[in-house]
């Protein structure tokens, strides 16, 4: 068997009895037209303002990974010197906890000094050893 497609026919023009085109039917296609337009330019509208908004929030995101990259390199800087101080004050509780750190901590800090030893200390004079240093002005508060 054969079987025959149908095809699809397109309406051709509307014509009136008297011959005359109907303008109702081209006045339909121009609205139509027209409507399809608008409606393209609101949607160009609206991915113009999504892309903008798109934009905008790409360069806050990517200011805002500036800083706390910033912020977490300063933080990596004072933990490495937090734990170096605790190291360095590990060592000083065991070099206090042995006589001979005592020792050194009375001798150097406190001038002190054993039984069969003279303890002599020069003072050199501290005016002379010091520089002049300016003034600062500022402002002064009033209460």
């Amino acid at each position: 068997m054969v079987r025959y497609r149908q095809e699809k026919r397109r309406p051709g023009k509307v014509v009136n009895k008297e011959g005359k085109k109907d303008k109702t039917a081209q006045t339909k296609r121009a609205e139509k037209n027209s409507s399809s337009g608008f409606y393209y330019s609101f949607l160009t509208i609206i991915l113009l303002l999504c892309l903008v908004q798109i934009t905008i929030s790409a360069v806050l995101n990517i200011s805002k990974i500036i800083s706390y990259k910033a912020k977490i390199i300063q933080i990596t800087k004072t933990r490495d010197a937090a734990l170096a101080l605790n190291d360095q004050l590990k060592d000083n509780i065991n070099n206090f906890s042995n006589v001979a750190g005592l020792e050194a901590i009375a001798r150097n800090n406190l001038k002190m000094s054993s039984e069969d030893e003279v303890l002599v200390i020069i003072n050199s004079n501290k005016d002379e050893e010091k520089e002049e240093k300016p003034k600062k002005i500022g402002f002064i508060k009033h209460d």
